[in-house]
């Protein structure tokens, strides 16, 4: 049975740490676009989950069929939000080695 170092342990949580800090900063150049009516709606996204940016087609706007548009928008946003999870997952993967810590760990779900 190995000693186990608390001293070490506390160095790789502060290097795990440093790396969070800077996968965060990363977060914030990230940039995906959510898609939903083959391109008619496009949603952009950051990588701290906020709307950059919304585009429409004007072949997506019918006065007779707001419900259409609506769920146009409402796919490509949750398209959006599904890339940046999977950016996010892959940042925190490079970051802990591949270990599986719990979702919400450090402030992300």
């Amino acid at each position: 049975m190995s000693n186990i170092n608390p001293m070490d342990i506390l160095k790789n949580f502060q290097n795990i740490q440093s790396r969070m800090s800077e996968a965060q900063e990363k977060l914030k150049a990230i940039t995906v676009v959510g898609t939903a009516g083959g391109d008619m709606v496009r949603v952009e996204l950051n990588g701290q989950m906020e709307v950059r940016s919304i585009k429409i087609s004007p072949e997506a706007v019918d006065p007779e069929d707001i419900e259409m548009l609506e769920d146009l928008t409402l796919a490509a946003f949750t398209d959006a939000v599904a890339k940046v999870k999977d950016r996010i997952q892959e940042e925190m993967s490079s970051i802990t080695g591949g270990l599986n810590l719990p979702p919400g760990l450090f402030g992300n779900s």
